[in-house]
């Protein structure tokens, strides 16, 4: 490319000098030039023409599309929803109904739940697909949408692939999950397949081979499907500071589980809403912006108010907003 534009501006210059340097011929010039500096792609074998990858999509778009976003930007891609384990004492159906009261518009199932009666209580991940096709008209008259999944798994690969197939046919964007550590191969595999990514969940030491970020990273390393869902409020029950702990996992979050606690290294306390614990959640929310976070917060609860979480859901919905507005 660098020679053929060398040779074309040694060829107009020639025929200027033959010419003898007309208006016409500085014109023409200076087209050519514009050309080939301005609007012509470089020839060069690592060059690739975005709309040749994939016609429709302009140079301008596919060069946005590389910009990063600063952290005040990326704020604007957080989306918060609840998990509905926050309502697991109730149906599938009810919980739904408990969401939506919320305002809230992004869901986190998990593959336990109830599904209600009109499936005789049986859980999600028992149901058939016509059943699975119910739930997700469910959501659809609700205007919510589930856009990840706990999935319990299992201790082989069929119990893992029913329940990558469940997560599939819900149109998630990824699925949550704990899986045993002789499972990582099979577990990151399946989730190729289905092109799911898998956010490694953590409850605390003891109850969970994932309590540490160093444990989520072990996971993680040879496993390109593999994510973290760091859920906050667990971690201080193994005396690990959130803020801390989300530093270890940049570049590796995918989902949040919004969950705040009274005191650290007590593994017995019940949670209680953010903002009202022990975890700083303004420093939390000021490094997620530092790591250009963009992703999905999910409030849940473990603890079980009356006569139900819904006005601490409420409540923290109102809280994580006015956070991020002091961000901005």
């Amino acid at each position: 490319m660098l020679c053929f534009l060398r040779f074309t501006i040694y060829v107009i210059f020639e025929l200027q000098f033959v010419l003898k340097k007309t208006l016409l011929m500085k014109s023409l010039s200076l087209l050519i030039l514009s050309y080939f500096l301005f609007i012509a792609p470089p020839d060069h074998p690592n060059y690739k023409n975005p709309s040749k990858i994939n016609p429709g999509i302009s140079d301008t778009k596919f060069s946005l599309s590389l910009q990063k976003k600063d952290g005040k930007n990326a704020i604007q891609d957080w989306k918060l929803g609840v998990a509905l384990y926050t309502f697991h004492s109730f149906s599938f159906d009810r919980q739904l109904a408990l969401a939506d009261s919320a305002g809230i518009k992004y869901v986190e199932g998990f593959s336990f739940a109830n599904a209600g009666p009109l499936f005789k209580d049986s859980m999600i991940m028992q149901l058939s697909s016509a059943g699975i096709e119910k739930i997700k008209a469910q959501l659809n008259n609700k205007k919510i949408r589930m856009t990840s999944i706990y999935l319990t798994g299992g201790n082989n690969k069929a119990e893992w692939e029913k329940q990558f197939r469940l997560a599939k046919q819900l149109n998630v964007v990824y699925v949550t999950a704990e899986p045993a550590i002789k499972m990582w191969d099979i577990v990151d595999s399946l989730a190729g397949v289905y092109k799911l990514k898998v956010a490694i969940h953590n409850h605390w030491k003891g109850v969970s081979d994932y309590w540490s970020p160093d444990s989520v990273l072990a996971a993680l390393k040879g496993h390109s499907n593999f994510g973290a869902c760091p859920d906050l409020g667990h971690w201080p029950k193994s005396g690990i500071n959130p803020v801390e702990g989300l530093k270890k996992l940049q570049g590796h979050i995918i989902g949040i589980h919004l969950k705040d606690i009274a005191a650290f290294n007590d593994p017995a306390l019940k949670d209680v809403p953010i903002g009202k614990g022990a975890i700083d959640f303004p420093g939390v929310f000021r490094e997620l912006k530092r790591q250009n976070y963009k992703g999905y917060f999910m409030i849940e609860r473990d603890a079980e108010e009356k006569p139900s979480n819904l006005s601490s859901v409420i409540y923290e919905k109102k809280y994580f907003n006015n956070q991020v507005k002091s961000l901005k």
